[in-house]
């Protein structure tokens, strides 16, 4: 078998988008790392950017891609799971700090919901759309399933997801250094709340406290904002 015909024979074969996924994430790790962790180049946008680019190049569908692919999808839900293990290491600290965080959780998850949903009306948004926005600040395994339930478009929740997060991770430190927090409750649980899995991972790299506190509003804010989010919905008129 020679090289085109080999490439050929990868292309349609489910082993192209696990292969791709893995390099991009190594490649990606390599390049943030060069970069001395800049969070301009995170491994998460930096990875994506490759595979949409390796995926043009070789004019490869989407669905084809994930045919492979969905086997690292399928791991989403047990490594969220897997992010309260640091958090079990933080119980005493976080007993102590249950009221601010119960109420900052409260008030997040609505916040996340009424400005995603409140800026897609401001801008004349299509309906479908803005319920595909709305759930922009869970994880993606919550925004994909309630996505479906409230008639959004999964693949367009999932992109604002993505964008959500790509955006927290990059503002949270600039941010927080300039307001002068430094607390690890303070700079983790806003960002799981706002960002996501993204923004948790980004958490981890400032202290693993902070990715300990990231990681409980971001599991949180999913289960909280599956019960508001109809509720918020039909209070707006979406």
């Amino acid at each position: 078998m020679n090289l085109a015909a080999g490439w050929v024979y990868l292309k349609s074969s489910p082993l192209f988008g696990l292969l791709l996924t893995l390099g991009a994430y190594r490649l990606s790790l390599a390049i943030n790392r060069r970069a001395n962790g800049n969070p301009l180049l995170h491994s998460v946008f930096v990875g994506v950017a490759l595979i949409v680019a390796v995926l043009v190049f070789s004019e490869v569908d989407y669905a084809d891609y994930m045919r492979g692919a969905q086997f690292i999808y399928w791991l989403l839900g047990p490594a969220t799971v897997a992010m309260a293990v640091p958090l079990y290491f933080n119980l005493p600290r976080l007993k102590r700090a249950l009221l601010p965080l119960t109420l900052t959780l409260l008030a997040g998850s609505a916040l996340g919901v009424i400005s995603a949903a409140g800026l897609g009306q401001l801008f004349g948004l299509p309906r479908e759309l803005i319920l595909s926005l709305a759930p922009r600040s869970v994880t993606t395994p919550f925004a994909i399933s309630l996505s479906e339930q409230i008639g959004g478009v999964p693949e367009f929740s999932t992109a604002f997801v993505l964008i959500s997060g790509v955006f927290g991770a990059v503002i949270v430190k600039p941010l927080f250094d300039r307001l002068g927090y430094s607390h690890d409750w303070l700079l983790g649980f806003p960002t799981g709340l706002a960002a996501h899995g993204v923004g948790t991972a980004r958490a981890f790299q400032l202290s693993e406290r902070a990715g300990a506190f990231a990681g409980l509003a971001m599991g949180l804010n999913g289960v909280m904002t599956a019960v508001i989010l109809p509720v918020l919905l039909h209070w707006m008129g979406v």
